[in-house]
């Protein structure tokens, strides 16, 4: 039985040009780059992010496609995209959901585990 998946990996960055600490907003970039592991060809549709700061406060961004593209990915094959987001808070987490679809209409979740935002002055 064919298996579809997607795996994903992020990596972020704080942007300090468009941030303005110490009362916010902070700014951060990810990367994410989304891998095509399972053995059918798929495409990304959907994406659903959930974005909470460290007070807690809660916001789900929804829609179709990433930065305007659905990627169908061969097993194997790999896309890759930036986008950014901003927070009232100096830290925070994002977590992630892509609604994909196989070439056979056979629908599946990739998820994107939990990744921190965190503005670099409060390392030291």
């Amino acid at each position: 039985m064919s298996r579809p998946e997607f795996t994903c990996e992020v990596h972020v960055q704080y942007l300090p040009e468009q941030s303005d600490p110490p009362d916010g907003p902070y700014a951060f970039a990810y990367t994410v780059t989304i891998r095509n592991t399972g053995d059918i060809t798929a495409q990304l549709v959907a994406r659903r992010w959930v974005i909470t700061d460290a007070e807690g406060n809660g916001e789900e961004v929804r829609g179709l496609a990433v930065v305007g593209q659905q990627p169908l990915l061969k097993p194997g094959e790999q896309f890759e995209y930036s986008s950014w987001t901003r927070l009232a808070t100096p830290h925070g987490q994002m977590r992630g959901t892509y609604f994909c679809i196989t070439e056979e209409a056979q629908p599946f979740e990739a998820q994107v585990p939990e990744f921190e935002l965190v503005f670099p002055g409060l390392l030291h």
